[in-house]
């Protein structure tokens, strides 16, 4: 079992109110932690509240709690506010590396006190009052789940299904690096506990809509190779999205198809935002670390899996930069 600082065991054990919230546009990991913790405390009579920036992707609408969150960044403080004087309260942020990735609602989040940070990234920049980084874990879920056992409190089907969920996604179905034999023992714990692994691979890998395919299509014939096959890039713009009729959502999961060639030991997928940026996502096999490459253009991650973004730069002056950085990595 990981070791969590006792004084976050001790502020989560006697919070009476309990404010979630993760980082924008939030994967599988950081939703089913936010929402398995917030089953878990409830369990122990605590009152939750789950704040996120947007509505839950259509990718993820299957997981319990999905439509029990809220989206107004005044909402917390309202929540803190009609707390008692009895009343103990304590904000938590999940599978959130960097304080800006809270969004609009950062201010807010943070000017609840103590604010515990519950992370596993590598490229962590500090925030809050209290951290727990555990950058071997091979998700936020997994820390859950020893957080939740740590605590004494029951973990119901539907907060495993939700961390089952959370370490699938983050794991790449137990595919990646990070998975250790405590991550296969937590989810085997799952597994015990009734989650159906079949029903989630259905739910998460096979939940995908025609325009989607249609973008697959697309950004797949941007696929270029370079260092002798060892880099591998693809990419996509906002035409594509208008042309194939998906959505920003519909993209989770494409970094996987140029990182799966055999010869690839870095893949990077480049995404035209619509404020005129450009987002990164890097994955690896293990001989370079992309969190260290991420974290030169000011980004950060794991060191299979890291990211970063650009502002104000045409799509075709980050790829060749980004491209160059590369290629000195296996020089």
């Amino acid at each position: 079992m990981k070791t969590i600082p006792e004084s976050i065991l001790k502020l989560v054990g006697n919070a009476s109110h309990v404010a979630l919230a993760t980082h924008v546009h939030p994967d599988g990991d950081a939703l089913g932690s936010l929402f398995a913790l917030a089953d878990i405390l409830e369990g122990m009579g605590k009152k939750v509240f789950q704040y996120l920036e947007e509505p839950v992707s259509h990718l993820y609408d299957f997981l319990p709690r999905c439509d029990q969150v809220n989206t107004d960044p005044e909402a917390a403080l309202k929540f803190i506010e009609e707390t008692g004087e009895d009343d103990s309260v304590v904000a938590i942020a999940l599978d959130c590396g960097d304080g800006d990735r809270l969004g609009s609602a950062k201010d807010q989040l943070l000017s609840i006190s103590p604010f515990i940070v519950i992370d596993h990234h590598r490229g962590h920049r500090a925030f809050g009052d209290h951290l727990w980084l555990e950058s071997d874990s091979s998700s936020t879920g997994e820390m859950v789940y020893e957080l939740a056992l740590a605590l004494g409190a029951k973990v119901t089907l539907d907060a495993a299904f939700c961390l089952y969920v959370a370490i699938v996604t983050d794991t790449g179905s137990f595919r990646y690096e990070s998975t250790s034999p405590r991550t296969l023992r937590i989810a085997a714990d799952l597994v015990e506990k009734g989650v159906s692994p079949d029903e989630v691979a259905e739910r998460v890998y096979d939940n995908y809509s025609l325009p989607r395919l249609r973008l697959v299509e697309m950004v797949l014939a941007t696929l270029e190779v370079h260092a002798e096959g060892q880099i591998a890039l693809i990419r996509v713009d906002t035409e594509m999205f208008e042309r194939s009729g998906a959505t920003s959502d519909d993209i989770d999961g494409f970094i996987n198809y140029p990182r799966s060639l055999s010869s690839v030991q870095v893949a990077a997928f480049f995404k035209e935002t619509g404020d005129g940026g450009v987002s990164v996502s890097l994955r690896a096999k293990g001989k370079i670390d992309v969190a260290m490459i991420a974290a030169g253009f000011g980004g950060g991650g794991h060191k299979n899996a890291a990211g970063f973004r650009f502002f104000d730069r045409p799509m075709e002056d980050v790829q060749k930069e980004v491209l160059e950085v590369l290629n000195k990595a296996f020089v």
